[in-house]
């Protein structure tokens, strides 16, 4: 049959990223607890296109992402990165991988179990000389502001907030890690599961560990900065924080860079 795509193009634009967007598939990520677990992924995949080249296949996207989906640890993404770049004959492909990671946590006081969810995001590019690969982590917290703490009589005002660390990886570490250092810095994680005695444990340690969202980035960016549960430091990241405000019609937020 005649293949369309192989065909040369002589308009002279070459295309930085062809490739499938918004592929949803089952997948198996590395899980500290159980060695791996079964999640749904949204998967952007692309390679260069040379300016003498009509189009790509598209199909060879899903047939590489397929073999290695059961298996899709950080260095496996890499991996099949690099047989897309080879299958296609292309200089550099890309991809990145929205997945839910679900966290087994236990109530701090009753002992209740239940299932938290986080977002995560793989994010790879790999060409003939180097490889680049990051990691997303969206861990959703409580906080206290200090300043309401501070000025009145009864009570502050809290709220949810949603610190977003993005981890240039160097080698292993492990999700719950980093979700579980997160927490520690903000003025309490959240559960999906809270008896009274629970309820009351976290109101009383948020109450007692104000932030503000400054306060959060900072303190996480010193607990990466002295992570200790991989191998190597990260070779770079960064962190977020959005606080969805109770009291205000806006939300408060604040960002920075590892230096």
């Amino acid at each position: 049959m005649i293949d369309i795509q192989s065909t040369s193009d002589t308009r002279e634009i070459p295309l930085k990223k062809v490739g499938v967007k918004n592929l949803r598939y089952p997948v198996s990520v590395m899980d500290k607890e159980c060695g791996s677990q079964r999640t749904t992924a949204s998967v952007d995949l692309f390679v260069n296109l040379p300016q003498d080249y009509k189009g790509t296949h598209m199909s060879r996207f899903v047939e590489v992402f397929h073999r290695y989906s059961s298996d899709l640890g950080m260095k496996r993404f890499l991996l099949m990165l690099e047989e897309i770049r080879e299958n296609l004959s292309a200089e550099r492909a890309f991809g990145t991988m929205e997945f839910s990671f679900f966290k087994r946590k236990r109530a701090p006081v009753s002992g209740a179990e239940s299932v938290m969810e986080y977002t995560c995001t793989y994010e790879g590019e790999v060409s003939g000389e180097s490889q680049k690969f990051f990691i997303t982590i969206k861990i959703p917290v409580t906080t206290v502001c200090p300043c309401s703490k501070a000025i009145s009589e009864h009570g502050a005002h809290n709220q949810r907030g949603m610190v977003t660390v993005r981890l240039r990886n160097t080698s292993l570490f492990w999700i719950e890690d980093v979700i579980e250092l997160v927490e520690d810095c903000a003025s309490c994680g959240l559960y999906s599961i809270l008896k009274r005695p629970d309820e009351k444990w976290v109101t009383e340690r948020a109450y007692e560990n104000p932030r503000f969202v400054e306060d959060v980035v900072r303190e996480v960016c010193i607990a990466l900065k002295n992570f200790t549960k991989c191998d190597k430091p990260f070779a770079w990241f960064s962190v977020e924080c959005e606080n969805f405000e109770s009291i205000h019609n806006h939300n408060a937020y604040a960002y920075t860079e590892s230096f």
